[in-house]
């Protein structure tokens, strides 16, 4: 009898841990992914005809049969939902022992299904409720709604977080996250109403989107109000690591019921008010309207048409050239991008670039000109020119690891020779180029690359990082000669910037320069190189190569148009 008791309590206590094992898994992933209450039964009534094999072979007495049978329906209870009802009284008279573990293996089956849901519905970084928690709890709120009542819908994202985690590493971008979400949430304390059934729900989507949902809201001026308090918080500097951090956001509002009523409308409005106030210079706030769903229609249609474009070679590089001030020589040319759109005719990147910054399109163009320049510049060495050709870098392109790599690698390939390329990167990219890029610039020098920064003056310079960085030349900004030939205040501002310039050891380019009289001021102020339609507009390459080659015979200023 003992040596039968004692096989059917090791054959229970294998069972009971093999049931808490299946029930671990299969309720973590009902709560996971919706798995239908079907599976839960079968596994269930496949255990109960595990345990009545058993029974049949080892023929136990009435007692232990009671107990055995108690047992079982214990565990088809968990086909409802019981996992907290204790072991059976039979159980616990017959085997107490297995009595005592079945109850402490539901408990740790109960522990584990409270981490799974943890795990399953709040974000591990900010601890707030993520996407899936976020979508079950506001579409319940949206049902809970009277038809009188109004609610909000904020959707933010983060400006300028890319560079935070690029120049600081995801750990301390993880703790500026924190820092965002800690704001947010002194943004819903001060709005929520004691007493409410429904609280404002906050919540983190995903990387540097989050998005508030406000139950009871007056209006939309409300709503308005609401968005500029949190985009207040946000703008507010951030100290970490000893750095003061200034970044904003770019948030969307829709209100339910104008804007939809129920969720997916919701969220579509206020992504595509968001990207409204992205587009509108970012670190503003934004109410959807029915016309910017045009807008962003015209967005995703020319993501799409930019996209088809490169598959199927629409693109070319326009060049326009650099003359010295003192020669006329043609010095360098500068690459730009036109599309040949195949309804449009040639496109401009002013029509189609700032969509395609805000989406993963700018790095795919921007391999495609690494690859146009490399091969450019084999042709240009094979017939013989010695002129630069330049172009221009974005911040997307520049901060992934492996963009210098990716250029050497197409330079090398080609057969084109280093000396021949110039690098051109905006005033604003310069100023927060992290010292890894600096290091890379600097080891491009060492190969004979010319590095330049292009539209000085239209943004900030800090000038003790400035005389630092690994520079070649720079471009002063067309918004700063513009009226050079006519303002006196802007001549001497003007020579001030020049002499500076030629104070870091840098040629100076004058970007712009629309009429001769500009070009005249700009070459007694000391002016090395000129660009722009006074001398030549952008062209196709083969048109430059023949206006490269028609000027060299005479080393003299081109006549000016």
């Amino acid at each position: 009898m003992w040596n039968f008791l004692e096989r059917l309590s090791n054959f229970l206590m294998s069972l009971c841990a093999g049931i808490a094992s299946f029930i671990f898994t299969l309720v973590a992933f009902l709560i996971l992914q919706d798995l239908s209450q079907q599976i839960m039964a079968s596994v269930t009534i496949g255990l109960f005809a595990l345990t009545i094999v058993w029974l049949a072979y080892e023929k136990p007495n009435s007692g232990q049969a009671r107990a055995t049978k108690a047992l079982i329906d214990r565990l088809l209870a968990v086909k409802s939902g019981d996992l907290s009802s204790p072991a059976p009284a039979a159980v616990r008279e017959e085997m107490p022992d297995l009595a005592a573990a079945v109850d402490g293996l539901f408990e740790q089956v109960r522990s584990n299904i409270d981490n799974v849901q943890a795990m399953a519905m709040y974000d591990p970084v900010t601890a707030l409720p993520n996407r899936l928690h976020f979508k079950r709890e506001a579409e319940r709120m949206l049902r809970a709604r009277k038809s009188d009542e109004k609610l909000a819908l904020l959707f933010i994202d983060l400006d300028g977080f890319k560079e935070v985690n690029d120049n600081l590493g995801h750990a301390q971008g993880d703790h500026v996250l924190t820092m965002v979400a800690d704001r947010l949430r002194t943004v819903v304390k001060a709005e929520a109403v004691p007493g409410e059934m429904l609280q404002p729900l906050l919540a983190r989507l995903a990387g540097d989107e989050f998005t508030l949902l406000f139950p009871w809201i007056e209006d939309e001026a409300d709503a308005e109000r609401i968005a500029r308090c949190a985009l207040t918080a946000l703008s507010q500097p951030y100290e970490i690591a000893s750095q003061r951090i200034d970044m904003g956001a770019s948030i969307g509002v829709a209100v339910c019921p104008r804007h939809g009523n129920d969720l997916t409308s919701l969220m579509k409005a206020a992504d595509i008010a968001m990207y409204h106030a992205k587009a509108s210079g970012r670190s503003q706030c934004c109410l959807y309207e029915p016309r910017l769903a045009a807008a962003f229609e015209h967005k995703l249609l020319t993501e799409k048409a930019v996209r088809q474009g490169l598959q199927r070679g629409e693109f070319y590089l326009a060049v326009q050239p650099q003359v010295s001030a003192r020669n006329g020589t043609v010095v360098v040319g500068e690459a730009l991008l036109r599309w040949n759109h195949p309804d449009d005719g040639v496109r401009l990147p002013d029509s189609f670039l700032s969509i395609a910054e805000d989406s993963s399109l700018i790095v795919e163009i921007g391999d495609w000109v690494v690859e146009a320049v490399a091969t450019t510049l084999s042709r240009w060495h094979s017939a013989g020119l010695t002129q630069r050709l330049a172009f221009n870098v974005s911040s997307r392109q520049i901060d992934r690891v492996d963009f210098f790599t990716r250029l050497r690698a197409a330079i090398g390939d080609a057969g084109s020779p280093a000396w021949l390329l110039e690098l051109e990167l905006s005033e604003t990219m310069a100023m927060r180029c992290s010292e890894a890029v600096l290091a890379e610039l600097t080891a491009l020098r060492g190969l004979g690359v010319s590095i330049a920064i292009d539209k000085f003056g239209s943004g900030y310079s800090n000038l003790g990082r400035l005389k630092d960085m690994p520079i070649d030349r720079i471009k002063l900004d067309r918004s700063l000669i513009r009226d050079v030939d006519t303002s006196l205040g802007t001549r001497t501002i003007v020579s001030a910037v020049i002499h500076l310039i030629h104070g870091l050891g840098c040629e100076v380019v004058a970007a712009g320069v629309e009429r001769k009289e500009q070009f005249a001021i700009l070459r007694t102020l000391g002016c090395d190189t000129i660009q722009g339609r006074a001398f030549a507009d952008a062209m196709p390459e083969g048109e430059f190569v023949r206006w490269v080659k028609s000027r060299a015979a005479h080393q003299r200023l081109p006549k000016i148009a």
